[in-house]
């Protein structure tokens, strides 16, 4: 009876065994400048005019209008950086509408969380039409709502699978949000807390490689509630991807922008 109970509990220890986070950002990648969404669809034009595509010295992040001048993404985009070119209304990744520069100087156009995978970007007075316009974040009245088994869709430039040839169209994914519970039985309870919001992964459809601090938005009512964080080393595992919760967030939002919605 001891040895079986032993077996078991090396074999409970063996099941619980917690994946690693990757940033996507951080995924091996070719030359070329890339974002990735795995086994999604293209997205016509003017379907996700929110995002915007974020290129810094060296690497490719994704981002989401939320006023006429800002943008939110995610912080380990943004992280030693000390300028970024934001590509608006660009369905053709190169062949964006407009662009800008701004860098973190003493206007500090570039605002890390301190304590969060989280970022804003001040941008220039831009004026919304189909291509370009904002997406609203969630009001206030749904700070505390989980959004659990709710559909979202996810958005971002490039290849539609593991070490596929990079398209620079804008792919798009929808996917179903999980309970946190479920994602910590990937990640652990460490990494998956409670500003944290993940998503299934099945058929191998996910966000990967250059997809950070890009969009996660409802399909019900088109809510911003999830800033594209990390997933595992492999897009296609079917492994649950995660994204900053943008509710847990929306004081600080607020703090530094002024916007909010009651």
């Amino acid at each position: 009876m001891k040895v079986f109970i032993v077996l078991t509990l090396i074999i409970a220890g063996v099941s619980a065994k917690v994946e690693e986070q990757v940033h996507p950002k951080d995924l091996p990648r070719s030359a070329k400048i890339q974002g990735r969404i795995t086994n999604g669809y293209p997205a016509y034009e003017g379907k996700a005019p929110y995002a915007v595509g974020l290129s810094f010295n060296g690497w490719w992040c994704g981002g989401s209008i939320i006023a006429h001048d800002w943008v939110l993404t995610a912080a380990h985009c943004t992280n030693g950086a000390s300028s970024v070119t934001i590509y608006y209304g660009a369905t053709w990744r190169t062949n964006a509408q407009f662009t800008h520069t701004v860098g973190s100087g003493d206007r500090n156009d570039i605002i890390n969380h301190h304590n969060a995978d989280i970022a804003l970007i001040r941008i220039p007075h831009v004026d919304f039409w189909h291509m370009v316009n904002k997406v609203e974040l969630p009001s206030y009245n749904d700070r505390y709502n989980d959004f659990n088994e709710r559909w979202a869709v996810a958005c971002g430039w490039g290849g539609t699978y593991d070490g596929s040839p990079l398209p620079d169209w804008l792919q798009c994914v929808d996917l179903q949000i999980i309970h946190n519970s479920e994602c910590q039985r990937t990640y652990g309870s460490g990494t998956v807390t409670d500003n944290i919001l993940c998503v299934r992964t099945p058929d191998g459809k996910s966000t990967c490689g250059g997809d950070s601090g890009g969009p996660l938005v409802t399909h019900d009512g088109n809510k911003l509630v999830g800033v594209t964080n990390f997933g595992t080393s492999s897009c296609t595992s079917g492994a649950p991807a995660g994204f900053q919760r943008v509710t847990y967030h929306l004081d600080w939002i607020r703090d530094h922008t002024g916007i909010a919605y009651y």
